[in-house]
C-alpha cells in the first residue's frame, strides 16, 4: 500500500505582544490576556457589533425588579466547566463573589452589587445598592468569566495564574508567558472551534511580529503594541490584497495625564495650555497615517452617551496668553517631563510630535523634557504621584461610558479640587471638582437623553479641568494569511478566535 500524506492541519497561529503574567479573570487587565480568557470561557451576555445584547451562559435577557435594584438572570442549564463540573447558579455566585473579594479591578463593579444570591438550581439573582444604567455593559465583561469552583475550591482568596478552567470553546493545554496552547473543548454547549485548535505566541518586539507574518510563521497578528510604520505597511499590503485586514470596534483612548496636585499643574491654566497647545490631527498623521483618530473626549464616540468633542481645539495663541498671565514666555518657559512609556511604540512617536510642535508654535513658552520608562514601573508608580505628565491609554473592560470615566474619574474623598482617596489619585492625576463625584454617580441612574446629558456634564467638568487630556482614539486589527478566513471581532473589540478558519484550495467559504 502506497503511504498517504497525513490531512492538512487547520490549527492556527497567533501572534502578538506582551507576555501574559496572571490568567486570573479576577486580576487579567491587558488585552492579551483578556484575550486569551475570552477564548477559554463564557461571559454571561456577549455584545454584538450592531451594539444587541446576545445571552451566552445566560439563557435570556436580564429581568429587572424592584425598582432597578434587584437582576434575575436565568442560566443555561446544558453547560460543563473543562473538568467537567456543571455550569449553574452556583458556580457563577462564587465567581461572582471571588471577584468581588479579591478582585484587583474594582472599577469593574464598584459599588453596585451589595450581594449574589442563588434563587434555584439556574437563576441567579443580583441585589444591587442602586439602580445602574450600565449594568447591561458590565454582565459582558471578560473579568466576570465564571470558574469551576472545583478547581479553583484552594484558590477562593487568592489568584491562580497560570491555569484557567472556563466553560469556553477552547481548553488550556499547555501555557507559558510567551506560548499557549489551545485545543477544542469537545463538550462544549454551543458551536464547535471552525479549527482544530490554537497556538497563541509572543515575540519581543514589533520587527519580529512584522516578520514572523510575512514569513508564514504566524497565521494572524495582532495589531497592539505593533510599530506604526509596520501596521501602516500592513495596511497597505491589505489595501492590494496581499493579506485579510480586519478592524474591530474604537475602544482604545490614549491620553496624558496630568499630577494635578503638584506644581507646576497645580494651576489649572497651565494645564489648559497644554490643552491647546497639542494638535492632535497633525499627531494622528504623522504618527499613525491616520489610523488613530483624532479624540477630544474621554469616552469613545461610538458608545451610547459618548462625547464628541468637549475638549478645546488646536490653539497656540490661547496657550501663549495662559502661559504669559501665570509668569512664562518672554525667556522664561515653562519646563517639564514628560513621561512615555518605552516599550510602546506609539508613545514615543507621540512625545516627539508633540515636542516639535511647541517648539515651533511656542518656543518661548513651553519645552517638554522627554523621558521614557518601561510601562510596568510607570503603573506601578502612577498611583504615588510620580509622574508630572505621562502618557497612557485605557480600554474600557466593557462598552459603556461608565467603564471609562469611572476609573479615571471617581474619588470617594475630595478635598476642593484634589481627590485624596479614589480611583482618580490610583490614576495619577488626583483631580475633582466639585459636584463631579454626584454627576458621575447620577450619570448611572439615568437612562435616554437624560443620561446623555449628565455624561455631557461630566465630560466638560473633565476638560475645563483639563488634568486628562484625550489624544487619540485607537481600533483593534487583525491581519491574517490570505488562507484563512478574515477574522472578525465582537461588539466589545475581542478577535472571535473560534470562528478562525483555515481555506484549502478548491474549498470555499461562505
Amino acid at each position: 500500500m502506497g503511504c498517504q500524506a497525513p490531512p492538512p492541519s487547520t490549527r492556527i497561529t497567533v501572534g502578538s505582544a506582551g507576555r501574559i503574567s496572571s490568567l486570573d479573570p479576577a486580576q487579567a487587565s491587558t488585552l492579551s490576556a483578556t484575550q486569551l480568557i475570552s477564548a477559554l470561557g463564557d461571559p454571561l451576555y456577549r455584545l454584538k457589533r450592531d451594539g444587541s445584547l446576545e445571552p451566552r451562559l445566560a439563557a435570556s435577557a436580564p429581568v429587572l425588579s424592584d425598582g432597578g435594584r434587584t437582576v434575575t438572570i436565568p442560566l443555561r442549564t446544558d453547560v460543563r466547566f473543562h473538568d467537567g463540573t456543571p455550569f449553574n447558579a452556583a458556580a457563577m455566585a462564587f465567581s461572582l463573589r471571588r471577584f468581588l473579594n479579591i478582585g484587583t479591578l474594582s472599577y469593574v463593579v464598584g459599588d453596585r452589587i451589595a450581594s449574589v444570591e442563588e434563587a434555584d438550581t439556574h437563576t441567579l439573582r443580583l441585589l444591587l445598592s442602586r439602580p445602574s444604567t450600565s449594568l447591561r455593559g458590565l454582565l459582558t465583561s471578560i473579568n466576570l468569566t465564571p470558574i469551576s469552583p472545583k478547581a479553583y475550591s484552594s484558590h477562593q482568596d487568592r489568584f491562580l495564574h497560570d491555569r484557567f478552567v472556563g466553560t469556553g470553546p477552547y481548553k488550556l493545554t499547555r501555557f507559558s508567558e510567551h506560548q499557549q496552547r489551545l485545543e477544542p473543548f469537545a463538550q462544549y454547549w454551543g458551536e464547535a472551534p471552525r479549527n482544530n485548535g490554537l497556538d497563541l505566541i509572543t515575540l519581543s518586539n514589533s520587527t519580529a511580529l512584522y516578520g514572523a507574518l510575512r514569513s508564514g510563521e504566524v497565521d494572524l497578528l495582532l495589531s497592539a503594541s505593533i510599530d506604526e510604520d509596520q501596521r501602516h505597511t500592513l495596511h497597505q499590503q491589505a489595501i492590494a490584497g496581499d493579506l485579510h485586514e480586519s478592524v474591530g470596534p474604537a475602544m482604545e483612548i490614549g491620553y496624558i495625564t496630568l499630577l494635578s496636585n503638584q506644581d507646576p499643574f497645580r494651576d489649572p491654566n497651565l494645564r489648559r495650555a497644554l490643552a491647546v497647545s497639542l494638535n492632535r490631527t497633525e499627531i494622528s498623521e504623522r504618527v499613525s497615517y491616520g489610523l488613530r483618530r483624532p479624540l477630544r473626549a474621554l469616552v469613545p464616540p461610538s458608545l451610547p452617551g459618548g462625547a464628541l468633542a468637549s475638549w478645546p481645539k488646536h490653539n497656540p495663541n490661547q496657550a501663549r496668553e495662559l502661559l504669559r498671565a501665570a509668569g512664562y514666555c518672554n525667556g522664561r518657559p515653562l519646563r517639564f517631563p514628560l513621561t512615555f512609556r518605552s516599550n510602546v511604540p506609539a508613545d514615543k512617536l507621540l512625545a516627539l510630535t508633540w515636542q516639535a510642535q511647541v517648539q515651533r508654535d511656542l518656543p518661548d513658552c513651553l519645552v517638554l523634557e522627554l523621558d521614557g520608562v518601561e510601562s510596568t514601573t510607570i503603573y506601578r508608580q502612577l498611583g504615588e504621584g510620580a509622574f508630572k505628565a505621562v502618557m497612557l491609554d485605557w480600554r474600557g473592560s466593557y462598552p459603556d461610558p461608565e467603564a471609562y470615566l469611572t476609573p479615571l474619574l471617581s474619588c470617594t474623598s475630595v478635598k476642593g479640587d484634589h481627590c485624596v482617596d479614589g480611583e482618580a489619585a490610583i490614576s495619577g492625576s488626583f483631580w475633582s471638582a466639585p459636584g463631579l463625584q454626584t454627576t458621575l454617580l447620577e450619570t448611572d441612574t439615568l437612562v435616554g437623553d437624560a443620561r446623555r446629558n449628565a455624561l455631557d456634564r461630566v465630560e466638560h467638568l473633565s476638560a475645563n479641568g483639563a488634568a486628562y487630556i484625550p489624544v487619540w482614539l485607537d481600533s483593534p486589527r487583525a491581519w491574517a494569511q490570505l488562507n484563512l478566513s478574515p477574522p472578525k471581532f465582537d461588539g466589545s473589540g475581542q478577535l472571535m478566535l473560534a470562528e478562525l478558519e483555515r481555506r484549502f484550495e478548491g474549498t470555499t467559504n461562505n
